[in-house]
């Protein structure tokens, strides 16, 4: 019996123990392939995060409530690694996000990136993970708004002191950060006496070699890139952005124009005030040819003033769903935040000005398209000469009008901002941190490929 019982554990034994040892080989090669794939997919796009101090990030996030002329409080846009609270508690997609919370937000999407390497030595780019725009708080509501030619000299000193070969191995140029304002906040001229609006970042030779990513970029300097602004949704999963796409695409288009926004009410002329004329007159000429059009609204207003829908996207996103063309004025700057809202909407943009978006997201919204998906009104035809929008929107064909939202829905990935963490499928599909990426990658190896030929 116990003979027995030895040849038949035996034979387990036998049985088993090759197919665990096959197992134990398999494993190792479908390990060796996955390393393999990084590799490839990898190759020249190996990214470093430099280490830097929490003073010029993490600590900047306790002063969320020091500045009352920026906003009341901006503590609780933080959750969410900068997305905001949910807009409702059974929201999957939908947050109130803070746009002056990007660079929170980038760089937790760099944590997912799939080539990050600890050497510097081997990396095609190196991240600095500044919050720059809430460190300028400082400089222009706080205290030190005297000294706001000393914004980024911390920095530099740092990069100087602590592994200065990391910098000094290019010079800076395979350097890059994100910044969450406009570049004209950061663009005072270092001898300007007395001090005006902004602080003088980008105007230090210490980060001239320094790329750039921000909402809004001048035309002139070659470190700058314009990358959209973040709506507020972000999708975790494919399904969600899949089931928001139909959305769009079901949505009844019942308004012919659209614009979300304030200002316009002064005396003096401008194209915000000329918009809110225009669409105070809704003539029974104008209405019998919506209707033949299939529309029943001539124009919709959401007025947005003192920044009530910053924070609030169902204020706006459902009369954009309802809206052919949503009216993009310039504002304090020529970009605006609605741009890229209207495209979520699928609501055609129409722009006054070239540097609201053209000459701005060339990465995003490719220049030579923009007749595909965009109407372009200069501003000055419609102020001064009385160009009136209403009518040239008419003019466009209903095939026309079909074909631009067409155009707009399949840009709606290139303009969002998915979730961190998000699912494997989502992920496959290029979304704006990606093509921020894509460019940044490809600017540093030309502008490295430049100055060794030089």
């Amino acid at each position: 019996m116990h003979c027995k019982l030895t040849i038949i554990i035996t034979i387990i034994i036998f049985i088993i123990y090759p197919t665990y040892s096959q197992q134990q080989q398999q494993q190792q090669q479908q390990q060796q392939i996955r390393t393999l794939d990084l590799e490839t997919e990898c190759n020249n796009r190996w990214i470093h995060i430099r280490n830097l101090p929490s003073r010029f990030n993490i600590d900047l996030l306790t002063n969320c409530s020091q500045y009352p002329l920026f906003v009341d409080n901006f503590c609780p846009f933080l959750t969410n690694h900068g997305l905001g609270p949910k807009t409702h508690n059974t929201s999957h997609s939908w947050y109130r996000t803070d746009p002056f919370m990007f660079e929170l937000i980038f760089h937790r999407r760099m944590l997912d990136y799939p080539c990050l390497t600890s050497d510097p030595l081997l990396a095609n780019a190196v991240y600095l993970p500044y919050y720059a725009g809430l460190d300028a708080l400082k400089y222009l509501y706080g205290p030190e708004v005297n000294s706001s030619f000393r914004h980024g000299l911390d920095l530099f000193d740092f990069l100087q002191v602590n592994e200065p070969s990391i910098w000094d191995r290019n010079m800076g140029h395979d350097h890059f950060l994100v910044m969450a304002r406009p570049a004209w906040d950061f663009s005072q001229p270092l001898d300007n006496d007395p001090v005006t609006w902004g602080t003088s970042f980008l105007e230090l030779p210490e980060f001239y070699n320094l790329t750039v990513l921000l909402p809004e970029g001048r035309f002139w300097p070659w470190q700058e890139q314009a990358i959209p602004y973040p709506t507020s949704f972000h999708p975790s999963n494919l399904a969600f952005f899949d089931s928001w796409i139909q959305r769009v695409k079901r949505s009844k288009r019942s308004t012919l124009i659209l614009f979300a926004g304030g200002g316009g009410v002064a005396a003096t002329p401008n194209i915000r005030r000329s918009i809110r004329d225009e669409c105070e007159k809704n003539t029974s000429d104008i209405m019998s040819g919506l209707y033949d059009k299939g529309y029943s609204k001539v124009c919709d207003i959401v007025d947005c003033s003192n920044g009530i829908c910053q924070h609030d996207p169902v204020r706006y996103m459902r009369p954009m769903l309802q809206a052919s063309f949503c009216l993009q004025p310039p504002g304090d700057t020529p970009t605006r935040r609605s741009t890229f809202d209207a495209i979520l909407a699928g609501c055609i943009p129409v722009f006054f000005e070239e540097q609201s978006a053209k000459s701005q997201y060339g990465w995003h919204l490719p220049a030579d398209q923009y007749g595909e998906f965009a109407v372009f009104i200069p501003k000055e035809e419609v102020v001064f000469k009385g160009l009136s929008i209403l009518d040239l929107l008419m003019e466009i064909p209903r095939s026309q009008v079909r074909k631009m939202r067409e155009k707009i829905i399949e840009l709606i990935p290139r303009i969002t901002y998915r979730r961190h963490a998000c699912s494997t499928g989502l992920r496959a599909k290029k979304d704006a941190f990606d093509i921020a990426i894509d460019g940044t990658l490809q600017r540093i190896k030309s502008r490295i490929d430049q100055v060794s030929y030089q």
